[in-house]
């Protein structure tokens, strides 16, 4: 009976310590990493050559990747996505929508969904006196919500073609925390005669900007739980810096039935890290995206990114990568799209396994 009160103790800790470094995310008004759920990429094709499509991406997951491929839709489209990380404890989902609206512009929408629902909240388990009660225990989730709108038209300059996205964040953390945030992205893309795509995506170009409402009365429950940690109320505003992101693809035919897509990405941020190219001023990380094509009905496909200089416990660095795989199969249609990530635990992320649907309307003609 001892240790299973020890035990218990110890989740009480635990679990107030959680909240109180949920509140603590709030202390710095500008952080290296801010909004990571909008990050995290869409569509199974994608991922499946490691992000790097923002050149030639071309159908209603444009809005997320580069809103100016939006303008290489020929009829409605709509998308679907669904995967799970840390062992299904946490929850991605994202659906969107697009469609043209004359012969040089089109628009869309998209919502994405990162949570972790049902935490028990055992902030309130041990009493003043030291007495245990599970009537106290609580359940809440962490939830982050990202609405995009996007809007793109063909430029008169021959291929080139831009794109904007207005997006609204919502933050939640239980009863704890709730937050609204705005900012824009903007895209560009071109393809020259000779068949080569070049695209560039400016990500929070406005510096998002996410206002916090802290609810008081539950911080003060929580505050001083942890003896020695008196905790002081937070920031209540937070800014994403803004993001660059430079691709160039060449779709290669062969034989009329195959097709080989070849695609490279340069992601930077303004901001020193462990990336593989890391100066004060920004810093950049490559991915590589390879798709075999046949009969544009069957794909396959392979990328490499994250590519990391990762300390070890000698202070030497060993460069780090994440590879990726995807298979994916379009029919009339309707395309299914299949990624795994993280093959051969080349880096600290969990495996994922992600699907995703995309319906075009054209088969309801």
């Amino acid at each position: 009976m001892c240790i299973f009160v020890k035990k218990s103790r110890l989740r009480a800790y635990i679990t107030t310590l959680f909240c109180v470094l949920s509140f603590s995310l709030f202390s710095q008004t500008v952080r290296k990493y801010s909004n990571e759920f909008m990050n995290i990429g869409v569509d199974a094709a994608a991922l499946g050559m490691s992000n790097a499509v923002t050149a030639q991406t071309a159908d209603v997951n444009s809005g997320y990747w580069n809103p100016a491929g939006l303008t290489n839709l020929d009829d409605n489209q709509m998308s679907l996505m669904h995967s799970s990380y840390f062992a299904n404890i946490a929850n991605y989902d994202y659906a969107a929508f697009a469609m043209p609206i004359d012969e040089r512009s089109a628009m869309g929408f998209s919502l994405i969904r990162f949570a972790v629902d049902d935490i028990l909240n055992t902030t309130q388990l041990i009493d003043a006196q030291g007495n245990i009660n599970y009537d106290r225990i609580s359940l809440f989730s962490t939830a982050d919500y990202g609405l995009t709108f996007s809007y793109a038209r063909k430029l008169p300059v021959q291929g080139l073609i831009y794109g904007v996205n207005a997006k609204v964040i919502r933050r939640i953390i239980g009863d704890f925390a709730t937050s609204w945030g705005f900012g824009l992205d903007f895209g560009v893309q071109f393809q020259n005669e000779k068949h080569w795509k070049f695209g560039i995506m400016a990500r929070d170009i406005t510096t998002t900007f996410n206002a916090w409402a802290i609810d008081e009365e539950q911080f003060q429950t929580i505050k001083d739980a942890i003896p020695g940690e008196n905790q002081e109320l937070p920031e209540t505003t937070e800014i994403t810096i803004p993001k660059l992101q430079i691709g160039v693809s060449k779709l290669i035919n062969f034989h009329y039935d195959y097709t080989l897509l070849t695609a490279v990405n340069l992601n930077v941020r303004f901001e020193e890290n462990n990336d593989i190219i890391s100066t004060s001023f920004a810093s950049i990380n490559p991915a590589l995206g390879l798709e075999f094509g046949y009969i544009d009905m069957v794909y396959l496909r392979a990328g490499m990114g994250n590519f990391q200089n990762e300390l070890q416990i000698d202070y030497s660095q060993d460069l780090t990568f994440q590879p990726t795989f995807g298979v994916g199969f379009k029919y009339h249609g309707i395309q299914v799209d299949y990624a795994f990530t993280d093959i051969g635990d080349q880096s600290v992320a969990l495996y994922s396994n992600v699907f995703s649907l995309k319906l075009d309307f054209s088969i309801f003609r």
